[in-house]
């Protein structure tokens, strides 16, 4: 029989893994678009190609920002709130990312983006009713 702790810890744990999942991920293409060389990432990307480089970089640096943002203030229990604003954020930038290439007709290559924007919707609302938003 399932009790209602057992499936808490069984969320709580889902929670982890997709907030590690995340972080992971976005540490990684925050790598690729800070320190790969463009012509070597837009054979991977084209549109890194095709846009200005300092706003490839820019990305990277939200990248960067959302990865730590959705991990580390709940690893640290330093304002968790923080990761409900950081996975918000990465909510906004895929969204941002799903209409960028919608606009440019690659509306096949969304994929990835609809699943990071569904994982970190995950982690706000997971973590929106434990953490209690810091004062300003």
């Amino acid at each position: 029989m399932v009790t209602p702790k057992k499936t808490a810890r069984v969320l709580h744990s889902v929670l982890w893994i997709v907030q590690t999942v995340l972080a992971a991920s976005f540490i990684w293409a925050a790598w690729m678009k800070l320190f790969q060389p463009i012509d070597k990432l837009a054979a991977m990307w084209p549109w890194t190609g095709q846009i200005p480089t300092v706003l490839v970089k820019a990305i990277g640096v939200l990248d960067l920002l959302g990865a730590i943002g959705v991990l580390l203030p709940s690893l640290l229990r330093i304002w968790p709130s923080l990761t409900v604003v950081a996975a918000c954020g990465i909510v906004v930038q895929m969204v941002c990312a799903s209409i960028f290439h919608l606009v440019r007709g690659e509306g096949s290559v969304i994929g990835a983006n609809v699943v990071f924007a569904l994982m970190a919707a995950f982690v706000a609302w997971s973590r929106l009713s434990k953490a209690p938003i810091p004062p300003v």
